[in-house]
């Protein structure tokens, strides 16, 4: 099969790497100087044959072609048709000197980026060392770049951490099938992606804490002569410590294959600055526009001022970026099946507002990067509301997300979806509930019937998503009387789309994260239910030994629960109880006559043993299961762990108990 001539010049380019890697031409001269010595007084001249007979009976010419991978036929045929890259999924534990060991495809360009060690982590300057098998705090590093995502093992917190770890990044070309062309350096001075640094700290509770977000530009290895530079990476804080460092890590890039010809620095300079200019031109013409647009808004009322219009929302990082640039059309893949599945995989992500350091009531704003709150796995309303959307769009709903107030005047953020038919239904991020919004006619005769609101939302000031940013201009923000015609002007007040797009779009400019994938869970179900089952029994037989009562298990009884929790898991996610039958003839079934069971179902985020049973044993229902005595009494718990992306979990927990029943 003939070769096409952009796949040859790959061949002759890998090919030409790797006699320079093994330094074939000092072995050719090393033969040469022995075979010319070796014939010195003879009468026969040296001749190519022979010089090449000496090289194969060094073994060189076998070392070379065993060394030498090349890729197949069917690799070829299929980026010949077209067919996408496929998956970046290597992980690189090694030094460079075993990188070439690796499974690493040839024709393709790598970034080995290592992290060599952190220091100067001064929050953790007094944190003893750990004693071997003890539980204590860890820092892991995750990483983003070009739709690939890494995490390193988790390390000990101390001022300086031993994270040491290394990463194999694929950069691969845009665009359907060539993924595995071979980029060369005017190429890889182009793509403007960095490598995102998100550092993570995890307490012997469970608890994460975001610590640093940092966007790395490898670019300048491609500088070094070497193909190969180390350097320091000073992390920031993040939130209202995004002035102060909170430790460096040192970091080592390396090209693999190495280039043949290195770039200036100064071309690296320039492309950097150019690729600022034109980004900081885009953001201040943005800048201009939008409060232009701002004026005019106040100009149509008043009480405008007052309303909750939120143009631009602060990141983690304290950068300033418009609202719209957080809303991306995200597909899940296989990972998420439906919308409903969507919602209630964002609902089982906790929430927790930002922390802010000292009182007075106020709230700290930050809305959080997606591979920061992916990675930290909690996040606010504002975080969780615009996944939730990114998600919806993904599945081609027409949505956006609504800044206003839910009940008691708090500040909150929702998803509001348009069907084809005008329909308007709220998706509360939260818990995954939905509202189908019906509007108060003010104008309808005082004895018409109206429509009782059935959501919590109070007021709505503006709704926006990836594409659009519309302003509430209506004479009352009240949700119950809120129109969501988005067509009619007098009623809302639309930004330009292009004035959007020229910050927004994905590629528009320089200062925008790139948009991670969603990964899949990397736990087992069966094995994570049946762990914290064993936990739960533990714990109950040990609490009724505190109270001198006996543990008598029913397997049987414990089984029939199975069911029950199914049918809850899927309620929350579809909104459709089922099973609940079966499950009740089952236990009528299984609880002899004259015999009582009592059961109680609890939900939780969180796969902590000890904090489940201590929030179960609150409510007076559970401890009367847990503390049963009685004849005849069996006990029975059955957990449930579902998986989500990101491992996100929804924990089923459900104890009962029969026993005959004394009159």
């Amino acid at each position: 099969m003939s070769l096409p001539p952009e796949r040859a010049s790959e061949l002759k380019q890998v090919i030409r790497n790797h006699l320079l890697k093994i330094d074939i031409h000092g072995k050719i001269r090393e033969v040469l100087a022995e075979t010319v010595k070796d014939s010195q007084g003879s009468a026969h001249q040296l001749s190519e044959v022979d010089f090449l007979r000496a090289l194969q009976r060094r073994g060189i010419i076998d070392d070379v072609m065993e060394d030498l991978h090349f890729p197949k036929d069917g690799e070829y045929l299929d980026a010949e048709i077209g067919s996408p890259p496929r998956p970046a999924t290597h992980f690189v534990d090694k030094s460079v000197t075993q990188l070439e060991k690796t499974d690493i495809d040839p024709s393709r360009r790598y970034l080995y980026l290592q992290v060599l060690g952190g220091k100067a982590f001064l929050e953790h300057l007094q944190e003893p060392e750990p004693l071997p098998g003890q539980v204590c705090s860890t820092f892991t590093l995750y990483l983003h770049f070009r739709n690939q995502r890494f995490h390193s093992k988790p390390v000990p917190c101390a001022c300086e951490p031993d994270l040491k770890e290394g990463f194999l990044l694929e950069i691969h070309r845009e665009g359907t099938g060539k993924g595995s062309t071979m980029a060369d350096p005017t190429t890889m001075l182009s793509m403007c992606d960095p490598v995102h640094l998100v550092l993570i700290k995890t307490d012997t509770s469970s608890q994460t804490t975001l610590v640093s977000s940092y966007f790395l530009d490898w670019r300048r290895v491609l500088s070094s002569p070497s193909g190969k530079t180390c350097f320091a990476v000073e992390l920031m804080g993040v939130g209202s410590e995004c002035k102060v460092p909170a430790g460096v890590l040192t970091v080592s890039l390396e090209l693999y294959p190495p280039l043949t010809e290195t770039l200036s620095s100064d071309i690296i300079s320039t492309q950097k600055s150019l690729e600022k200019q034109r980004t900081e031109e885009k953001e201040r013409l943005f800048l201009v526009y939008a409060k232009q647009w701002w004026r005019e808004f106040l100009e149509i009322r008043p009480s405008h001022q007052s309303k909750m219009v939120k143009i631009f929302a602060q990141d983690e990082n304290g950068i300033n970026r418009p609202v719209c640039s957080y809303v991306h059309v995200l597909r899940a893949g296989r990972l998420l099946e439906s919308p409903r599945q969507a919602a209630r995989f964002v609902s089982l992500l906790p929430h927790e507002k930002a922390p802010m350091i000292g009182g007075g009531g106020g709230k700290q704003e930050q809305w959080c990067t997606l591979m920061s709150f992916l990675c930290r796995g909690k996040g606010d309303c504002e975080d969780h509301a615009t996944l939730l959307c990114s998600l919806l769009l993904g599945f081609e709903l027409d949505a956006y997300v609504c800044v206003g107030t839910k009940n008691k005047g708090t500040p909150h953020t929702w998803v509001l979806t348009r069907g084809t038919d005008g329909s308007i239904t709220f998706w509360e991020s939260l818990t995954a509930h939905r509202y189908l919004h019906r509007p108060i006619d003010p104008d309808a005769p005082p004895l018409a019937p109206q429509p009782k609101p059935s959501s919590p939302y109070r007021t709505v000031g503006c709704v926006f998503n990836h594409q659009t940013l519309l302003a509430n201009c209506q004479p009352s923000d009240a949700v119950e009387l809120c129109v969501f015609d988005f067509q009619n002007q007098s009623r809302w007040k639309a930004m330009s789309e292009e004035a959007l797009a020229s910050v927004c779009a994905l590629g528009s400019t320089t200062s925008l994260p790139p948009l991670p994938p969603l990964c899949a869970p990397s736990l087992d179900p069966a094995a994570a239910s049946n762990q914290l089952e064993l936990e739960m029994r533990f714990l109950v037989s040990e609490h009724r030994k505190d109270l001198d009562m006996a543990t008598v298990w029913d397997d049987r009884l414990s089984y029939l629960l199975s069911s029950a929790l199914s049918a809850y898991e899927l309620e929350r996610c579809y909104g459709v109880s089922c099973g609940n039958e079966e499950f009740q003839d089952a236990v009528r079934r299984a609880v002899p006559d004259g015999h009582t069971f009592k059961g109680f179902p609890i939900h939780f985020l969180h796969r902590n043993a000890r904090r489940a049973f201590a929030t179960c044993l609150r409510s007076p229902f559970c401890e009367e299961i847990v503390n049963c005595r009685g004849d005849h009494v069996r006990l029975a718990v059955r957990v449930r762990v579902f998986f989500y992306p990101e491992n996100a979990c929804a924990v089923w927990l459900m104890f009962a108990c029969k026993y005959r029943s004394v009159l």
